[in-house]
């Protein structure tokens, strides 16, 4: 995918977010999941019950579902146990 792809976040009613320009997933729980987006930026989604409901790696696609509680968006140099437990 090329890194002037434009990213995109949508926040369906708190219950379900759907992101573009995701390229891996890196952690998940039902408190949080960890993605790595294109271009090295980091996201963390925070909520409760949360399931990923669809990622597809070859057009960088993500949906989950639950309470979404918000997003957070980080450079590529914050390190996951800092990102998710910090």
């Amino acid at each position: 995918m090329e890194e002037s792809a434009v990213q995109s976040v949508v926040i369906e009613q708190q219950k379900k977010i759907s992101m573009t320009c995701v390229e891996s997933v890196d952690a998940f729980t039902a408190q949080q999941i960890g993605l790595t987006l294109t271009g090295g930026g980091r996201a963390i989604i925070s909520g409760e019950g949360l399931k990923i409901i669809n990622f597809s790696k070859s057009n960088g696609n993500f949906c989950a579902a639950g309470k979404v509680d918000g997003v957070k968006f980080a450079d590529k140099k914050m390190k996951i146990a800092k990102r998710l437990f910090g």
